[in-house]
C-alpha cells in the first residue's frame, strides 16, 4: 500500500481524501490519502521523516505550508519554481521533488466558466500560495492583473515576482485589501478571485467583499469550496454577478496531482462527485 497525504494546519475541512480515496478504488490502485495536520513547530522533521519514508508516495501541501515548503524540497519543478509554491510532493526513494498543480486547476475552471481570458481585468484577492499559482498563470494571458491583500509588502512582492518573468504579458499592480481599494479596482474588474480562506468551513460567516460592492458584469470566484457556496458567492449572486464556486479548481488540481503520483489518468467525474457528495450538494 502506498501512501499520499494532505498536509496542513488544519485539515479537517478537506476533501481531498474523499475525492483520491475514490479514484484510487476505482482504478484498483493500491493507494491510501490520508490528512495529515502538522504543526509549524514539526514540519521540517515531518517532512525529512514521515514525508520520505519507502510506503510514502507523495502529497498534496495546503494552507499554511505552500510557500515554506519550497525550501524542504530535495528539488522543485521549474513551474512551481516559478510561482515560488509547491501544492504536490512526489516521493522517489526518498528524494522529494516539488509540483504545483494549482494554477494549472485554476486556470480551466475559470476558462470554463468566463471563456477567452485574453484581455481581462483579474482583481485576486490574497498573496499566499494559491494566489501566487493563480497569479503567474493569469499573468500569461490577462490584461490586467491587480492583487490586493492586508499586508500591502506580500502583495507587491507577488507583483515583482510575477513580473521577472517574459511571459508576463499582463499590467501588474498591488494594494491593500480594505474597502476603498476594493470599490476602486472593482468598478470595471471582469474577474474576482478570492485566494483566501476568508468564509472557509468552520467561518462561514466571513467575506473579503461586503455585498454593497458586488454587481453584475462580473464573474466572482470563491477558491474555498467548504462551504461549497461561500457566503461570498450567495451575495455576488443576490447582486447578480455571475459565481464559480471552488470544486472545479479542487477537482482539477487534484486530476494533476493524481497523474503526477501515479501515472495514470484521473476519474475526473467520479472524483468531482465524490467531493459534491461529500459537501452534501447536488451535482443536478
Amino acid at each position: 500500500m502506498r501512501l499520499c497525504y494532505l498536509i496542513g494546519y488544519p485539515v479537517d475541512h478537506s476533501l481531498s481524501a474523499v475525492m483520491h480515496n475514490t479514484a484510487f478504488q476505482e482504478l484498483s490502485l493500491g493507494f491510501r490519502y490520508e490528512l495529515r495536520s502538522v504543526s509549524p513547530e514539526t514540519l521540517e522533521a515531518f517532512v525529512s521523516h514521515d514525508l520520505k519514508a519507502t510506503e510514502v508516495r507523495g502529497a498534496n501541501v495546503t494552507i499554511p505550508y505552500k510557500v515554506s515548503l519550497v525550501k524542504h524540497m530535495d528539488e522543485v519543478d521549474a513551474l512551481a519554481a516559478r510561482i515560488g509554491a509547491v501544492n504536490t510532493v512526489v516521493n522517489d526513494d526518498g528524494w522529494l521533488k516539488g509540483y504545483n498543480t494549482d494554477g494549472l486547476g485554476a486556470l480551466r475552471a475559470l476558462e470554463e466558466a468566463f471563456g477567452d481570458l485574453h484581455g481581462a481585468k483579474v482583481v485576486i484577492l490574497g498573496a499566499g500560495g494559491a494566489a501566487k499559482a493563480i497569479g503567474y498563470h493569469l499573468s500569461i494571458v490577462a490584461r490586467e492583473l491587480i492583487i490586493l491583500n492586508r499586508t500591502l509588502s506580500n502583495a507587491s512582492e507577488l507583483v515583482e515576482g510575477i513580473a521577472r518573468y517574459s511571459e508576463c504579458r499582463a499590467s501588474l499592480s498591488a494594494h491593500l485589501l480594505n474597502r476603498g481599494c476594493l470599490k476602486e479596482v472593482l468598478k470595471d474588474a471582469d474577474i474576482v478571485i478570492n485566494a483566501t480562506p476568508l468564509g472557509m468551513s468552520p467561518n462561514v460567516g466571513e467575506t473579503p467583499i461586503s455585498s454593497d460592492l458586488l454587481r453584475p458584469g462580473f464573474l466572482v470566484f470563491d477558491i474555498v469550496y467548504n462551504p461549497m457556496r461561500t457566503r461570498l458567492l450567495k451575495e455576488a449572486e443576490k447582486a447578480g454577478a455571475k459565481t464559480l464556486d471552488g470544486v472545479s479548481m479542487l477537482v482539477y488540481q487534484g486530476v494533476e496531482s493524481f497523474k503526477i503520483w501515479t501515472g495514470r489518468e484521473a476519474p475526473e467525474d467520479l472524483m468531482r462527485r465524490a467531493a459534491v457528495k461529500a459537501l452534501g450538494a447536488d451535482l443536478g
